[in-house]
């Protein structure tokens, strides 16, 4: 996030290599993590085996902190910063503190938002490598997602040919066999296009809650490059040799149903449960077709045995980091890993961790706690919301903030009646959160433009709707230093007294759930469900996951789900025009509006200053 540097402020790329790194073996060493529960990858990075919990189970947690944020512009708000930042003023008062976060896509990277490892101060190091492959997670999401995606074409194929129509049938008789494996090698029923013309009156009538006109196979294919053009594609084309044409596409790899699985995942056994869980289809039949059905389940979980394991890393403080799964936060819940969260917790017993929800409030930390707190069982100490001058003036009505454009004068010139105007927005996230029942506090992110009585405003503005403090943070600039005060703040909020609770129950029928959150979260007057999803509602109930809690996927550029509508939209309907299973990680996905799985590229994308010195072999332009 580019904070107007002043003359000579080196880039966030150099002071990244100009940093002291330490060995990472120091790192962990000091961590508490032994050498035999560590697996180096190179100087600066390494894996740590899950196993580690075994050894610290009886240490008590350290406390919780969550760090969220108002509804960004399009630059982000430095809400990484803040979060590396706080754990270097923990740093700086000498408690044991371990940072959270997730892994970016490469996609974005090279895109519009350029480095994903905060910034200035205040970074994961060696940045480079944060945003570069790391240990090689997110290829491994892709290569487990694009297996199955080819065994679904092919047992398709193979279903289908004509040539040798008793196969099944022969391999299933043999008595090699055993009744598992039989149950792989029966025909599946795979249809994608299976249409309403080819079912007989009794079949129309039992399967009335299926869109016969739909696609009955909705596992599409991924990769980690923003690549707007191929959002919707034909695969198959050629002839007989080349598989059975059907329309498909491709999401970004972190869109990846699989990548929030990894992210949710307690350990192996339980990855290898929810990947043979994840539903990619209905056969015409009307079932659900699963990993587990395909016979794929077990080869994508070897894929990502190693992708378990949290990543290790460290700030410029050389405080402990876990960069650990990146489930895409419009789509997926967009928080890190359960299993990194609950190492760190038991390593920073007595200190504090640090983790990171996606987007603003209503988005990432909503689904934190409502997601991924359901299912790790832990619950927050505290949740620190990030606020900039900026984003509050764009709020209030200031002009349009696009990637690659000049920040308006509005922006970069005191103006405290465009601040006054944006606050809603502030409040509004500061209401929402203490209806979890957890103390919160506000960090407000300084720029250099930023004015004392701009930000005067919003520390007695956050405080009057609640929040317990409001603390400057300069860690942009000035690292664990500048954010000391907030590291005291929030030390303070994690003392108080709790009244954990989560936003809705999970025995409410969907569209209740849906309506909470829309009202409470997003202030709609109501929701309008548009007639597919009230049919693809039937068949969740059909296939018994009614029970499953609530993703929304939404911009993040608003409270609502329209990105234009800025401060604190009313007296709107929100538009749920599909909803999607995620059985494997648990969830049910509303889609809210227009939502890409797949970014473009903008027209003066962040790969363009990218480059490596072919002597030095030191990489440039990266941020």
């Amino acid at each position: 996030m580019i904070q107007h540097r002043p003359a000579n402020f080196p880039s966030d790329l150099e002071i990244s290599q100009a940093a002291d790194a330490a060995p990472i073996a120091d790192v962990a060493r000091q961590a508490g993590i032994d050498s035999r529960h560590l697996l180096p990858f190179g100087e600066y990075k390494a894996k740590v085996l899950p196993n580690i919990l075994d050894t610290l189970a009886d240490r008590p947690n350290g406390k919780y902190v969550v760090v969220t944020a108002i509804n960004p512009t399009p630059l982000g708000e430095g809400k990484t910063i803040t979060t590396i930042g706080l754990s270097q003023g923990f740093k700086a008062l000498g408690k044991p503190v371990f940072t959270c976060i997730r892994q970016p896509s490469m996609g974005p990277t090279f895109g519009i938002k350029g480095g994903a490892a905060g910034g200035g101060y205040s970074q994961v190091v060696p940045m480079e490598e944060f945003n570069l492959h790391l240990t090689g997670d997110i290829h491994a999401v892709a290569i487990a997602h694009n297996l199955m995606a080819a065994a679904i074409d092919a047992r398709r194929l193979h279903e289908s040919r004509r040539s040798a129509p008793e196969l099944f049938d022969i391999l299933v008789k043999d008595g090699r066999f055993t009744d598992w494996q039989k149950k792989r090698l029966s025909k599946l029923g795979i249809d994608p296009e299976k249409r309403a013309e080819d079912f007989t009156q009794a079949e129309k009538r039992r399967f009335a809650y299926l869109d016969m006109d739909d696609h009955n196979v909705f596992w599409r294919r991924v990769v980690d490059v923003s690549d707007s053009s191929l959002r919707n594609t034909v695969t198959g084309l050629g002839g007989p040799l080349d598989g059975l044409a059907r329309q498909n596409g491709f999401d970004i790899a972190v869109a990846s149903e699989i990548m929030a699985i990894l992210a949710l995942a307690a350990d192996l056994p339980d990855l290898r449960q929810r990947i043979s869980r994840i539903i990619f289809g209905v056969s015409r039949r009307g079932e659900p077709l699963t990993a587990e059905d395909l016979g794929v389940a077990g080869a994508m979980t070897v894929l990502l045995k190693d992708a378990l394991k949290p990543n290790l890393m460290q700030t410029l403080a050389k405080s402990p980091v876990f960069v650990h799964t990146g489930p895409f936060a419009n789509i997926a819940h967009g928080n890190s890993s359960i299993i990194a969260d609950t190492i760190a917790l038991k390593l920073a017993s007595g200190g504090y961790v640090i983790t990171e929800a996606g987007f603003g409030a209503e988005c990432g930390l909503e689904k934190f706690i409502d997601i991924k707190c359901r299912t790790s069982g832990l619950a927050p100490d505290c949740i620190v919301i990030v606020a900039t001058i900026r984003a509050l003036k764009m709020h209030g009505g200031g002009p349009e903030v696009s990637p690659g454009r000049s920040l308006d004068a509005a922006y970069q010139t005191e103006n405290r009646e465009l601040v006054k105007a944006g606050l809603g927005n502030l409040t509004f996230h500061i209401k929402n959160c203490l209806k979890f029942g957890v103390p919160v506090v506000v960090a407000v992110n300084r720029f250099l433009t930023d004015s004392d009585s701009e930000i005067d405003i919003v520390k007695e503005a956050a405080i009057s709707a609640g929040a317990q403090g409001a603390y400057v943070s300069d860690a942009w600039e000035k690292g664990g230093d500048g954010a000391i005060d907030l590291a005291r703040g929030v030390a303070s909020a994690c003392e108080l007294k709790k009244d954990f609770r989560f936003l809705y129950p999970l025995d409410i029928p969907i569209e209740q759930k849906i309506r909470t959150i829309a009202r409470d979260f997003y202030n709609a007057e109501d929701i309008d469900l548009f007639p597919d999803v009230i049919k693809k509602i039937r068949l969740i109930r059909k296939f018994g996951l009614e029970g499953l809690p609530i993703c929304m996927a939404k911009t993040h550029l608003s409270i609502s789900h329209d990105p234009a509508l800025k401060g604190v939209p009313k007296d709107y309907l929100l538009p749920i025009v599909d909803i999607r299973i995620s059985a494997g990680a648990g969830f049910l996905y509303p889609l809210c509006g227009e939502m890409r799985t797949m970014p473009g590229l903008p027209s003066r994308p962040a790969f363009m200053d990218v480059d490596i010195d072919p002597v030095t072999e030191k990489i440039r332009g990266l941020f």
